[in-house]
């Protein structure tokens, strides 16, 4: 991958090869999985690994597809029971959204899981990543698709940049410039770049002793150079708004079908401000509902 020219097949063999002998084995890359559940399948697991480890998610997308394994079964359950199902993946807005967008699948589509990459950006929730996932995981068809790993993958061997820099449509562009023409070929290629930058071209430490582009990568080439890191960093955990929220979740939870007085909602939080912040944050959101001095999950 060291231009942007289309590469052909014996360019773009070191990385699909690589891939098809050493990708992990995930329930959603299983042809089983896909005869099971089709898109919808792809759709929620992709739903789920939104900054969220792989190993967090999988027991908890087997738990989810048991439950609901289409749209239209999702979309018969309540807001509280999808936040419930959601448990600790973090988050959560993306279990409503996940569940609005299964409310929008039945109604709109009659149960199926758009193909076209414009009606699954319609849906709630899903963006330019999600949509072309869908699109090509599930429907084998030709699109980029560039999550964080592919961007970091796409910096180093093409650019010679050390880390990405900030999202931008020039990266699907620049994935699109790269794809085989074949719609096979291109979503294997999509998902080996994918599985690059999460096991070896990684963020911190890279492998890149075992990267089967190393010959041709441009950061290699260039001597690795440190060119900096303009990505936003995220606040610490700790401490945060975001540490509450999840508190605040995990007492609701707990007292489902249930609701709570909002005086006994985390009364020996350090901060009560900032207690009081992610009670009104979740009702804002939708995550929780408040009826008088009673706070529960949405009903």
């Amino acid at each position: 991958m060291p231009t942007t020219s289309p590469p052909d097949a014996a360019e773009s063999l070191p990385l699909t090869s690589w891939y098809r002998a050493t990708a992990r084995d995930l329930p959603w890359r299983r042809s089983e999985f896909h005869d099971r559940f089709g898109a919808w399948g792809t759709l929620v697991s992709e739903f789920m690994l939104q900054q969220t480890p792989v190993n967090r998610v999988i027991p908890h997308l087997e738990a989810w597809l048991d439950r609901w394994p289409t749209p239209t079964a999702m979309a018969g359950a309540t807001p509280a029971q999808v936040v419930q199902q959601w448990a600790n993946l973090g988050y959560p807005r993306r279990a409503l959204w996940l569940h609005r967008a299964a409310v929008e699948i039945a109604e709109r589509h009659g149960g199926t899981v758009p193909r076209e990459v414009d009606a699954l950006l319609a849906l709630s929730g899903i963006g330019d990543y999600t949509a072309r996932a869908v699109a090509v995981f599930a429907y084998g068809d030709r699109h980029p698709v560039v999550d964080t790993n592919t961007r970091r993958v796409l910096a180093r061997a093409v650019q010679g940049q050390a880390q990405p820099g900030s999202p931008s449509r020039r990266d699907l562009q620049l994935m699109d410039s790269l794809l085989p023409a074949d719609d096979a070929a291109s979503a294997v290629f999509n998902a080996a770049a994918m599985e690059l930058g999460a096991t070896v071209c990684t963020a911190r430490a890279p492998h890149c002793e075992r990267c089967p582009l190393v010959d041709t990568c441009a950061w290699v080439a260039a001597g690795r150079p440190d060119t900096g890191d303009t990505r936003r960093k995220q606040a610490a955990f700790e401490g945060s708004d975001r540490q509450a929220r999840g508190a605040v979740l995990r007492l609701l939870r707990t007292a489902s079908p249930g609701a709570v007085p909002i005086s006994a909602v985390l009364p020996d939080w350090p901060d009560a401000l900032q207690r009081d912040r992610a009670i009104d944050s979740l009702i804002a959101d939708g995550l929780a509902e408040a009826d008088g001095e009673l706070l529960s999950l949405p009903r």
